[in-house]
């Protein structure tokens, strides 16, 4: 049974519910109340919004699973760093468990905070940027699956998005856009810098960041994550494309703007950056979205190059996918805590002179065993 299923199961089961609960008030009630529950209830017993339901379902339970990860990243960042910087703790909260419920903590003071609007800035920007970056973190998981039956489909045999790649980092390039939208419009020259620093940042590193993904596409002969995994079950594309991983892990780092690559919001020259104008639970947002992205990133390596959920059969396919994806995260915050903060033509020198010409190479390589017959697609 994949999720489709499920949810499915689910949805008939409660309108057959709230059916015979209208048909009861409809046969118990005076003729001029009883006529309109009748008319709800015949309405309801329809078949042409089963489906439409069934998609938000378990859109809402990918999400939920979402972020229950994105609580995980954060417990497991924290945990980390204190081991590098031989820190322990305390977690007064949920110390039992490792602190784990502190990340809920946090957020429900965040939650509770005030927030403020500067006065001078452009509210309609300051207002959408945080929605815009938000909404498009979550689309980007819309259309990563976790294994052949988890994963948010649009009819019972369980087909996702064809294009599912390409929508995926479609998603991923608005960030950009909203980064520099709330950098300009809180009308602060730090935030402003920031910004300027994120888009140029970003920009320049999606250019070989496409390309290793150009790479995958090209081996696999498939834009979608199923077709990819498939295709790698005799060979994990992280072998014959081991350049393209290392280019791809450097570039999805420097997107989600962890150190070396947190010229954005540098703390010790620009305050936070782009977000210092941002308090409350906004800010909160863009906290719980940069490790979106981090769970986002890890997940796209994994399908791309790790062999997506393919595994020893004792553990279900969904486990493994995340036990991938949760290695690609440690690795990318070792080296986040490893790494000094270099500058910003430096950062764009390694984009532009280092990772480019390593994405066009691993592109040569990948049409190089395409055209040997290697992969067959």
């Amino acid at each position: 049974m994949n999720l489709f299923q499920f949810c499915n199961g689910i949805i008939v089961w409660l309108v057959e519910l709230v059916n015979n609960l209208w048909y009861w008030l409809g046969d118990v009630l005076p003729w001029y109340f009883g006529d309109f529950f009748t008319g709800i209830g015949d309405f309801a017993g329809s078949h042409g919004h089963i489906v439409v339901m069934t998609i938000v379902l378990e859109s809402l339970m990918v999400i939920i699973v979402a972020l229950i990860n994105v609580l995980n990243f954060i417990w497991l960042d924290r945990k980390l760093s204190g081991r590098i910087f031989d820190f322990y703790g305390p977690y007064y909260v949920g110390y039992r468990i490792g602190g784990w419920l502190q990340n809920l903590a946090d957020g429900m003071k965040l939650f509770v905070k005030e927030i403020i609007v500067p006065a001078k800035a452009d509210k309609l920007g300051f207002l959408l940027a945080p929605v815009i970056f938000v909404g498009s973190s979550f689309l980007i998981l819309a259309t990563i699956p976790l294994s052949p039956n988890f994963g948010i489909a649009t009819n019972e045999s369980g087909e996702f998005v064809t294009a599912g790649v390409l929508f995926a980092f479609a998603a991923f390039a608005i960030a950009p856009f909203s980064i520099l939208l709330a950098g300009w419009s809180s009308n602060n020259k730090f935030t402003l810098i920031g910004g300027m620093r994120s888009a140029a940042q970003m920009m320049s590193y999606e250019i070989p960041l496409l390309l290793t993904v150009a790479s995958v596409v090209l081996l696999a002969g498939s834009f979608s994550f199923v077709g990819i995994v498939d295709a790698q079950h005799d060979i994990w594309f992280a072998i014959p494309l081991f350049i393209g991983l290392v280019v791809f892990l450097v570039c999805i780092a420097a997107e989600v703007e962890v150190t070396p690559f947190d010229l954005p919001e540098a703390e010790a020259e620009l305050v936070e950056g782009w977000t210092t104008e941002y308090s409350g639970m906004r800010f909160g947002l863009f906290m719980m979205t940069s490790y979106l992205r981090g769970y986002a990133g890890g997940a796209l390596a994994t399908a791309l190059f790790l062999g997506g959920w393919q595994g020893p059969s004792l553990i279900p396919d969904e486990i493994w996918f995340l036990i991938k994806a949760y290695t690609v995260f440690v690795v990318i915050e070792w080296m986040r805590w490893s790494l000094p903060r270099v500058r910003v033509d430096q950062i764009l020198e390694l984009g532009w002179k280092r990772l480019l010409p390593l994405a066009v190479l691993n592109l040569l390589i990948a049409a190089t065993f395409k055209t040997m017959g290697w992969f067959s697609g």
